[in-house]
């Protein structure tokens, strides 16, 4: 079926036609006439089948065929969690919009922000944003969202689990109660079906996949290698089975960076793209990338979703994630638009937890295939794993993990980076404020001196003297990957490795009372069997 019988205008087809989109995906098919009807809607689907298509698509057309005021105001505002995400959605609405007389936007950290400003000063009909960013424009009241008319919540399971749901409250609250709202996700979770309880009106529910399944057209393999390895191997098919694009994902940014530079050692050329990088590196990187100039682009989980590769042929899981569901995303950038991908993922025995986990969720066993010549040693036991400065990390998510991993707010250095310009504590994810920034990992502790800027001083006042709000990775939010936290079992050790600042002298200080060490459990020693 194609796109000219859902009832688009003349001008979006073109414009479709022009991308060169011929065929409909099932998303599209079942959420266009929904939206177009002006009904709101909870959809899921399997990662890569056009969810954004599915809402801007009919959005432009709502937006251009209603009478709007004189002055140009935001009529639409689509949220995403991650700043690529934003970036990506933006470019999209821009594509699909060329012909329509509709400007939009994208505001996000990491970037500055009066040209932000600026833009939005001039008006424009759509705007895409990160929440986190979204609110400091908000705080200096350089946005109106008084006037929205459609709301879309995209990738919105990746917000809550990254701690965004008080912001989203925030938002909800300034936007008019008469409006149109879309939740898309790749997954429905229970906790996104009770979001949405409270923030549609009778919505139409499309899902058009069991949740949390993998795209059909990826084919997915589990290569068995002892775990000091993996480089070799990795850098072993890529030059032996000539791959000119593949997408790593690491556990860790320390761990992204450390295998880009290795590679290139191997005569491979590749690039890192984590949240430590600054916003315009990560641009690049991923322009790199797209256009072949680099092989390998290696990734955290900042990439595994709604990223759009054009046919990206490859995916390599050099580390398990210890979270199943993101192993759905992370494959889910192959595969896309009807073409066929590879999923490959590079196991040690320290895994096979993170890949039990995952086999039970796909509720199918992934085939195993050793190469000739990386045959793992039996006699090696499987070890804790580490996520960077000695901490380890389990599968499943704890309530800390979808709080932005803050585990151990109360010994994290405090900041005032969150500090709102209401005039409200920060919220418990975030930190509390004090004197001075947040040090870094390898800064000492300091005491805060007779010119720290004082705890008493309002966030209006920080905003005022500011252009630059609050740092954002990713939306704004402190996400495990951006901390070192990754998702932890229950079990798991939760010690703070960062310094703590005080107030008080180094005399008086005490020391800081870390949780008491618990017993690491032993995970599979040399094989195992599904189900033990």
């Amino acid at each position: 079926m194609s796109f000219s019988t859902l009832g688009l205008s003349a001008e979006l087809l073109r414009a479709v036609a022009e991308k060169g989109y011929t065929q409909i995906t099932p998303i599209q098919l079942k959420a266009i006439p929904v939206i177009l009807a002006g009904q709101d809607i909870l959809a899921g689907a399997q990662t890569g089948t056009g969810k954004t298509a599915g809402f801007t698509l009919p959005m432009l057309q709502r937006l251009n065929t209603q009478p709007q005021g004189a002055k140009r105001t935001i009529r639409a505002l689509i949220l995403t969690p991650t700043r690529e995400l934003a970036a990506q959605v933006e470019e999209s609405v821009r594509a699909y919009g060329k012909h329509v007389p509709l400007k939009s936007t994208v505001i996000f950290g990491g970037v500055g922000f009066n040209p932000q400003a600026d833009k939005l000063r001039h008006g424009v009909d759509i705007l895409v944003a990160t929440p986190g960013r979204l609110l400091d424009h908000v705080s200096q009241r350089t946005v109106d969202l008084s006037h929205v008319e459609i709301l879309v919540l995209d990738e919105a399971d990746r917000m809550l689990d990254m701690g965004f749901i008080r912001d989203i409250r925030k938002i909800l609250a300034l936007l008019p109660k008469k409006r149109q709202n879309l939740l898309f996700s790749a997954t429905i979770s229970d906790e996104i079906k009770t979001l949405a309880d409270g923030l549609l009106n009778a919505p139409v529910l499309i899902e058009v996949a069991r949740r949390n399944t993998a795209a059909e057209l990826v084919t997915q393999v589990i290569h068995p290698v002892d775990r000091v390895r993996k480089r070799e191997l990795l850098a072993h098919l890529i030059h032996s089975q000539g791959w000119k694009q593949v997408l790593v994902f690491t556990r860790t940014k320390h761990g992204a960076s450390r295998l880009a530079e290795q590679l290139e050692k191997d005569g491979i050329s590749a690039t890192a793209i984590h949240g430590n990088k600054s916003q315009g590196a990560r641009t690049k990187a991923l322009a790199d990338f797209k256009k072949g100039s680099v092989r390998v682009l290696a990734a955290t989980d900042i990439a595994a979703r709604g990223l759009d590769i054009d046919q990206l042929p490859h995916v390599v899981n050099y580390e398990l994630p210890n979270v199943p569901e993101d192993y759905v995303h992370r494959i889910g950038r192959t595969g896309r638009a009807g073409k066929e991908g590879e999923a490959l993922s590079l196991v040690c025995v320290d895994e096979r937890d993170y890949l039990r986990d995952i086999e039970r969720l796909l509720n199918r066993d992934i085939p195993k295939v050793v190469i000739p010549g990386f045959e793992p040693d039996a006699s090696i036991k499987a070890e804790p794993i580490s996520h960077g400065r000695g901490q380890r990390a389990g599968g499943g998510r704890s309530q800390g993990s979808r709080q932005g991993g803050e585990h151990h707010r109360s010994q994290r250095a405090p900041s005032h980076a969150h500090a709102r310009a209401d005039g409200q504590r920060p919220p418990s994810n975030s930190y509390p404020r004090s004197g001075g920034q947040r040090p870094r990992s390898n800064q000492p502790a300091r005491s805060a001196g007779p010119h720290s800027p004082s705890p008493a001083r309002s966030a209006a006042e920080h905003h005022a003297n500011s252009h630059a709000p609050r740092a954002e990775v990713d939306g704004n939010r402190r996400t495990s990957e951006n901390t070192g936290n990754d998702h932890r079992r229950d079990d798991a050790p939760r010690r703070s490795h960062q310094p703590t600042t005080h107030s008080r002298s180094e005399a008086t200080r005490k020391p800081v009372q870390h949780r008491a060490k618990r017993e690491v459990p032993a995970l599979f020693e040399g094989g195992s069997k599904r189900g033990d």
